[in-house]
């Protein structure tokens, strides 16, 4: 039976919804055809936990734990952390160096595709879908509200560069607010992305690649109900949004987005479960790349596993395709 290592947590401000989305990978899987352990990575230390909740050790020599007096050693990891470090390369670089497999996207996509801003412009390059104009700032670096304005226009999201779950995302709506919102956005990041809003409607595609072939799952809209008028934390995790699985919309809307998600998965070299964010301006009928994520996530209300099942594939079923094709590669 192999053994399987969950690891969650991290040391961003994603971090409780990491910890969420490693909890269902956990129970999802049960113990029935893996040895399935959690292992927490905090910034006070990294540890795994036994079925009871206790904390076990973990020698990062090799990140193997002590159970019952026997060290525990892992043949994957399911890499369950949104922002640092699992999602930025990080982790995907410290696994590779102790041959010990994952179920993301390797190092150098990871680091990549986690800055915002490096990721716009490798997308924007590869010609198959619009980009939002943007400006990145720098800690430290003097900010001229006037001038990001006069080249982006009202109104702008301002975010972390390297962040995610919308944490510290503003959106600006007159020139006042602006410094504030770049100001927080420091406080989760080292660079900060000003991005030029584009009017329209929100919509998700999450891929996967097993070992035999490829799915392409139907898309989400993502609706903010209440007074949020864009998928910020609060409406993400508190339930002011309505997420629609399938999406409402026209067919050739839908395929074109999920052909835009089939072509990037594989340009941005992606492997493992990714999702792919985009807003489709619906009077230019233009589609507009937002993100992608390569570890999206996998609590009970998450995107991706309703896109699964409305494509017929159990949320267990999908995280055990998920493993066996990360040991197979």
């Amino acid at each position: 039976m192999k053994n399987i290592a969950i690891v969650m947590g991290g040391y961003s401000g994603e971090h409780d919804i990491s910890i969420n989305s490693g909890t269902q990978v956990y129970k999802t899987l049960g113990k029935e055809k893996y040895n399935v352990v959690r292992v927490v990575i905090e910034r006070d230390g990294w540890y795994g936990l036994d079925d009871s909740d206790n904390r076990l050790p973990l020698d990062k020599n090799d990140f193997s734990v002590m159970m019952n007096g026997k060290k525990v050693t892992f043949d994957l990891a399911f890499i369950l952390i949104h922002g640092n470090p699992g999602e930025n390369g990080v982790l995907q670089g410290y696994f590779d160096m102790l041959g010990i497999r994952y179920t993301t996207c390797g190092f150098y996509t990871s680091s990549l595709t986690f800055h915002k801003g490096y990721c716009n412009a490798l997308v924007r390059s590869l010609d198959v879908v619009n980009v939002a104009k943007s400006v990145l700032l720098y800690k430290g670096q003097d900010v001229d509200a006037k001038a990001i304005i006069g080249q982006l226009g009202l109104p702008v999201f301002v975010k972390p560069a390297t962040g995610g779950s919308s944490v510290a995302t503003t959106k600006v709506k007159c020139e006042e607010a602006l410094l504030p919102a770049i100001k927080e956005a420091f406080t989760e990041a080292d660079e900060v992305m000003v991005e030029q809003f584009v009017k329209g409607r929100e919509f998700d595609c999450g891929v996967f690649r097993s070992t035999d072939r490829k799915y392409v799952f139907p898309i989400t809209e993502i609706v903010p109900t209440g007074n949020h008028d864009f998928f910020d934390y609060d409406a993400k995790y508190n339930g002011f949004s309505n997420e629609i699985t399938p999406a409402e919309v026209e067919e050739e809307v839908a395929t074109l987005i999920q052909q835009t998600s089939d072509k990037l998965y594989d340009m941005l070299n992606c492997s493992g479960i990714v999702r792919f964010d985009y807003i489709y301006d619906t009077e230019r009928k233009m589609l507009y790349f937002l993100e992608v994520n390569t570890i999206p996530g996998q609590s009970a209300e998450s995107i991706v596993p309703k896109q699964a099942r409305a494509m017929g594939i159990s949320t267990k079923e999908l995280y055990e395709m998920a493993i066996e094709t990360a040991l197979a590669n």
